[in-house]
């Protein structure tokens, strides 16, 4: 699987969360195959380069292409919320190594800074609750809660907490919250992506269903934003408070729609 042939002049970038937008395992395929007919024809027509901005590691979304039945490589990946790829000619994925390099840095420094109070937020989770925290190479603090109402029971709970810590933020998707750095998410991550590509936020173009797609789903890093229609209720209300489209279509179904919106 390879990408295709590279675009001369971007002028347009679009931004899919993956899993609950793009792919719906419940479906076969995966991913409609006229989601990948119409970014063949937004990227002959508009210029359009594409990617995939998702919670998932490199290595998790490498398996996710072949899941979802990919017929070619996107032109970027944005992996655990923050670390940004682009492939090769032959689809080996290689690391924009200043950018990543900067975030693993910014957030090596965070977290020793933070050691104590997260110390404190895994004493009140463990203590109240049935989640699981999570210590891994990577990914210094997390946690998976037993159900969504628990989490949002953790996230009102600890969110005074982790508020003594300005740089200290974290990326919820349904029972999965990892902790990370403010400056270092979805959005950030797409506004180097394109600038990379030497396209203003005006032509970027972001969807996404879930909490950690907040930061994407707004102007300062895409001008075009949606969501699909088996959004949650919270970005439902930020997609149509910030002008952007709610699709009535569901996963990939929802993302050809909101393509169809914004492109005609």
């Amino acid at each position: 699987m390879k990408p295709l042939p590279p675009v001369v002049e971007p002028s347009v970038i679009l931004s899919f969360d993956f899993d609950g937008t793009l792919h719906d395992p419940d479906r076969v395929p995966p991913v409609p195959v006229e989601v990948f007919e119409a970014l063949g024809e937004l990227r002959e027509k508009r210029g359009a380069v594409w990617g995939i901005n998702t919670g998932r590691s490199m290595a998790q979304m490498t398996e996710g292409f072949l899941e979802s039945r990919f017929p070619f490589l996107p032109d970027w990946v944005v992996a655990r919320e923050r670390e940004v790829f682009f492939p090769n000619d032959f689809g080996r994925w290689l690391p924009h190594r200043k950018w990543n390099k900067r975030c693993e840095k910014e957030i090596h420094r965070l977290f020793k800074r933070s050691k104590k109070l997260l110390k404190a937020v895994r004493h009140e989770v463990e203590e109240h609750t049935g989640a699981q925290w999570l210590e891994m190479e990577g990914e210094p603090a997390g946690m998976i809660s037993r159900t969504e109402e628990e989490m949002e029971w953790i996230v009102g709970h600890i969110g005074p907490m982790v508020a003594e810590v300005a740089e200290l933020s974290w990326q919820r998707n349904s029972i999965y919250l990892r902790f990370g750095h403010r400056d270092f998410q979805k959005g950030s991550s797409l506004s180097e992506v394109a600038r990379w590509f030497g396209v203003g936020a005006a032509g970027c173009f972001a969807i996404g269903d879930s909490h950690n797609d907040v930061e994407m789903l707004d102007p300062a890093h895409a001008g075009m934003i949606a969501c699909p229609g088996n959004a949650v209720a919270e970005i439902r209300e930020v997609v149509a408070a910030r002008g952007g489209y709610v699709a009535e279509r569901a996963h990939g179904a929802g993302a050809l729609e909101a393509l169809e919106h914004h492109f005609g």
